[in-house]
């Protein structure tokens, strides 16, 4: 039997924990109200990023790329009690969308929202991460991940999202930019030794790096 990605989607959603009210909410209100939908991580790939998260209890977790504040919310339901998120959005217009999902989650205390160019603000963040999340323009991959890996804790974990960009990263015929940025950048982090990795085939790819070195 053929089975398709939709099915098994489906599938696995229906046997994963569900969406809070608030997941739903803010999901629903992306599906109808934004004009690409599709980057919302979603049920599937929220309850991936919170069973993550709670494994590791993070005290501090960073968000490159907010979009409406789903994948926000999925991470900070792992953070340790008095832990903090930090959320990067470099498109001022979501910033309103963003703080109200945010409190509709009741997540105000955990989550800080900081509208910016990520390559500006985290050369001047100061505190380590347990948790780095990146999920922003995909050209500046890896430029953010060279500026985390340093501010990342001994066992603290970089996840980066789409790197199998619609299965486009296996098509050798696709040349274009972005196509070939993220396939570089699969390789690198293949390549870096101071992390152990797992490129897991959830969604549309979630490579996710332990930083052991």
């Amino acid at each position: 039997m053929e089975i398709t990605e939709s099915q098994k989607e489906s599938y696995c959603r229906a046997y994963c924990d569900g969406e809070s009210d608030a997941l739903k909410a803010i999901n629903r209100s992306t599906q109808l109200n934004q004009l690409k939908p599709r980057m919302l991580s979603g049920h599937l790939q929220g309850r991936m990023l919170s069973l993550l998260s709670g494994i590791l209890g993070p005290k501090k977790i960073l968000e490159i790329g907010t979009f409406t504040g789903y994948s926000a919310v999925c991470l900070a339901e792992g953070l340790a009690e008095n832990g903090k998120l930090v959320t990067i959005e470099a498109n001022e217009e979501l910033e309103t969308t963003i703080l109200q999902n945010i409190k509709l989650a009741g997540m105000s205390d955990k989550i800080e929202l900081i509208i910016g160019n990520a390559l500006e603000v985290i050369p001047e963040l100061r505190e380590k991460f347990d948790l780095v999340f990146i999920d922003a323009d995909k050209l500046n991959y890896k430029n953010y991940y060279d500026l985390v890996i340093d501010k990342v804790n001994l066992g603290g974990l970089i996840i980066s999202d789409n790197v199998l960009w619609d299965g486009k990263v296996m098509d050798d015929s696709k040349q274009d930019a972005t196509t070939k940025a993220i396939r570089e950048y699969n390789e690198y982090l293949k390549k870096d030794n101071r992390t152990q990795k797992v490129l897991f085939p959830i969604r549309d790819g979630l490579y996710v790096s332990r930083k052991i070195k």
